[in-house]
Formats: structure tokens, C-alpha cells, sequence
């Protein structure tokens, strides 16, 4: 007797739905030829099959392999089958769904407008939480600590955008704000990695230079925490990454930037800091140009106590001119 095969997507009950005669599925465009009866059928490559394109073929085969009896499986399991198969068939949703590690391979697709100031905005009082959880102003894409907060970007792991089109498009707005403040998904990173070579890329198209099964492991929880799809790219990707890691933790916290020169240079700065306590008047840990013109310190260079709570966006070393 032949051994029926199902592709991914259909429960096995539905195009086997007569056990008592002999049969295989066969794919027409594959086999045009069709097959005698009890003839092994090969297993097509997953995802080729679909309800219109898989026939069966039954006893009565004639030698030219042309049967009366060769008919669509799908219609004619839903006309016999019990109607629990009929409810596993749509409870398995799309047909042919590919899934890796607990997650739906789908190629993206923005599905609505993609705003991310209105949709994925955050705080950035948000950022000494992200220093709290990691111990130190550090990157972990470099293994770099850094001397303040003025330095480094709030950096999402899976972008806001490539989250977008993997599924959140038609989600309600509370739910990419939750994305966009999840600390699972927020790290640190240089504005020059974050702005200019992941920025807004998927892990198929850049990888850190550290800590990867770490970074690859945090991919994969976020999407699934959100029920994002995935792109086979990008699965392929972080498969080859996990498949080698012992660990996923992240690396031991280990610097190596000049810019930290002292024992306390990255640890997060308290409320009690001196240039804190006298610059930062609604005390978030940051120090901003109207707060430093109202004290009477602007412009600001690097060498004064004030510009390390700083943003120095164009990084020439003064702040506030």
C-alpha cells in the first residue's frame, strides 16, 4: 500500500479520508504522467502543494495512468470526514503555514501607514532603565562601556519598522506603544551603529559584531511575544547563528573604549551627582540646553563636569552653542 504524504498546513485526516482504499497524493504538475496504484509518490518540497494542485489517485489506475476515480482530495475529505477535521483544518489557518521555532514564516508586509513618532514613541527617561538592567552605560553590539548616556542611542533589537511589517500594521496603536517601550526589546548602541549600520535592519541584513547568540535568542523572543512573522531570509539567519551558540546569555561585561577613564565613569549617574544636583532641575539623570542656559553654563564643552549628561548630536565636543 502506498504511503499517503500531506503537506504542511493540512491535518493528515482530511486527504486520507477513505483508509481503506490504497492511495497516494501525487502533485499533477509535478507528475503529469500520474502512477500506478501502490506506486511510492516522492515528498515534494514543503510549501508547493496546495488544495487546488493535490490530487489523489486511487485503485483502478489504468496503465496509461489516467483514472476516472483521480479526483481533488481536499473537496472530497470535506464531503466524508467527521466534522472535528473540518474544525482542524480551520483552526491550522493559512494553508501551507511555515513555522520556525514557534514562529510564522511570512514575507513582510506593510499592511497600514508606518509613523513612528505617532505610533513607537518612548520616553527618554526610558533609558536609565536600560542602563539599570545592563550595569553600565554599555553597548553589547561592541562590548563598548561608554562615559555617559550623552553617547549612546536608545537602540531597538527588532526595529520598530521591520516589527511593523512583520505583523503589527494591524495592530491597535496601545499595542506598538507597548512595543516600542518593551525593555526586551531596548538596548544601547553608538549613534554610528544605530544610525548607520543597523538602522532599521533585520538580523538576515546586519548582525552585531558581539554577544550575537545573545542578540539572535532576543530576536526570537520578541517576535513571538508579539506574534510577528518572520522572513525565511531572516530565519535562515538566526538559525545558523543559535544552532552554534552554547549560551545566549550576553557576554560578561568587559569595556573597551577609551572614554572611560575612571572607576565610576559607567555607572549610571545618581540624583546626588554634583553637576546633577546643581544643572538637573526635574532630576531624569540629563542635563538639557535650557537647563544649562538657565544656569548659565552654555555652551558647554567636553570638559566641563555638565557635558557628560549631555547630548553632543554632531559629536564636535560642545554642547548648546
Amino acid at each position: 500500500m502506498a504511503t499517503p504524504f500531506i503537506d504542511q498546513g493540512y491535518p493528515a485526516a482530511l486527504c486520507n479520508a477513505n483508509p481503506g482504499r490504497s492511495g497516494a497524493i501525487v502533485h499533477k504538475r509535478r507528475n503529469p504522467e500520474l502512477l500506478r496504484d501502490g506506486e511510492q509518490v516522492s515528498m515534494p518540497p514543503p510549501g508547493t502543494v496546495s488544495g487546488r494542485s493535490v490530487w489523489r489517485l486511487g485503485r483502478g489506475t489504468r496503465p496509461d495512468g489516467t483514472s476516472s476515480r483521480t479526483k481533488p482530495c481536499i473537496p472530497k475529505a470535506l464531503s466524508v470526514c467527521f466534522p472535528v477535521a473540518l474544525a482542524a483544518l480551520v483552526l491550522a489557518g493559512p494553508c501551507n503555514a511555515e513555522t520556525w521555532r514557534g514562529l510564522t514564516v511570512a514575507p513582510e508586509e506593510r499592511c497600514s501607514s508606518y509613523n513612528k513618532k505617532r505610533d513607537y514613541s518612548y520616553p527618554q527617561s526610558i533609558e536609565r532603565e536600560i542602563v539599570r538592567l545592563l550595569g553600565a552605560v554599555y553597548g553589547p553590539y561592541t562590548g563598548t562601556c561608554f562615559a555617559s548616556m550623552s553617547e549612546t542611542d536608545i537602540e531597538h533589537i527588532v526595529a520598530a519598522s521591520e516589527a511593523h511589517d512583520s505583523g503589527l500594521c494591524s495592530r491597535d496603536r496601545a499595542t506598538r506603544t507597548r512595543f516600542a517601550r518593551d525593555l526586551r526589546n531596548l538596548t544601547l548602541a553608538s549613534p554610528r551603529v544605530n544610525r548607520h549600520q543597523k538602522s532599521g535592519k533585520d538580523a538576515a541584513q546586519w548582525l552585531p559584531e558581539r554577544n550575537r547568540c545573545w542578540f539572535a535568542a532576543r530576536v526570537v523572543e520578541v517576535r513571538r511575544a508579539y506574534g510577528l512573522t518572520i522572513d525565511r531570509r531572516e530565519a535562515a539567519t538566526l538559525e545558523q547563528v543559535l544552532a552554534g551558540c552554547e549560551s545566549t546569555e550576553m557576554e560578561p561585561l568587559t569595556c573597551h573604549s577609551a572614554a572611560v577613564r575612571n572607576q565610576g565613569a559607567n555607572r549610571v549617574p545618581e540624583n546626588g551627582d554634583g553637576a546633577l544636583a546643581r544643572y538637573d532641575d526635574n532630576r531624569n539623570g540629563r542635563i538639557t540646553c535650557k537647563e544649562a542656559r538657565r544656569h548659565g553654563i552654555a555652551p558647554v564643552s567636553r570638559d566641563h563636569p555638565a557635558y557628560r549628561y549631555m547630548r553632543d548630536g554632531d559629536g564636535d565636543g560642545t554642547v548648546c552653542e
